[in-house]
């Protein structure tokens, strides 16, 4: 199946293949995931944009694939991408606050992602992903971790200020069933954000497009 993750090409980052086989083999939270661990990430070091996601679903889980489902396909069509290049590593890499499925809640609802992932492996997984320039946060969980300067305000309200992000950060809604209604209420979203989203997301997966400004730490 194309769309699964590729090993590292020869003469690649080894050191970015070895960190992500850490990653995938860590079990820190095993005792907590109803469904075992089993961490979902992709990336490779020429990578140029970069997904901070929440938190793997049950069907990303099941088949080891980020975004897999009706939310990633909305994804995709926010970004004006195909599912080639979305699942082409060297081009997009994908990396959620918590990288194994979290379980759902009382509602039916996914938990939060696990706080662990985040501290204990972001800052080295982005400092092996030298290529990144822009950086999409998709979700409270993701925005709330990154621009923590946003958490005791609405998320509307973050949403709304995403040109104050820019650059490095590109603010935007989880992309599951539930933000039907959010859209509907909020059409300035589609209409104004979703047109500079793919035109920046255009350039920047373009392998004919010089680099420009990496994306900021945290």
């Amino acid at each position: 199946m194309t769309d699964q993750p590729k090993p590292p090409a020869a003469g690649g980052d080894a050191a970015l293949a070895q960190l992500l086989a850490e990653i995938r083999a860590c079990t820190r939270c095993a005792a907590v995931l109803p469904l075992g661990p089993r961490p979902v990430l992709r990336g490779r070091a020429e990578a140029r944009l970069l997904i901070i996601s929440q938190a793997p679903g049950r069907r990303a889980h099941l088949s080891g694939l980020s975004f897999d489902d009706q939310s990633g396909e909305r994804l995709r069509g926010w970004l004006g991408l195909g599912r080639e290049i979305f699942y082409d590593e060297s081009r997009v890499a994908v990396m959620p606050v918590g990288f194994c499925y979290p379980g759902s809640d009382a509602r039916g609802g996914d938990r939060p992602p696990r706080p662990e992932c985040a501290p204990l492996w972001h800052q080295r997984l982005r400092a092996r992903l030298p290529a990144i320039e822009l950086c999409l946060l998709v979700g409270r969980h993701a925005i709330g971790y990154y621009l923590p300067q946003t958490r005791a305000q609405p998320l509307t309200r973050s949403l709304a200020r995403w040109r104050d992000f820019l650059p490095g950060f590109f603010v935007l809604p989880h992309p599951s069933w539930h933000v039907g209604r959010w859209l509907a209420d909020n059409r300035w979203f589609e209409r104004d954000v979703i047109p500079e989203l793919r035109a920046r997301v255009a350039a920047i997966v373009s392998p004919a497009n010089p680099r420009s400004a990496p994306c900021p730490r945290r």
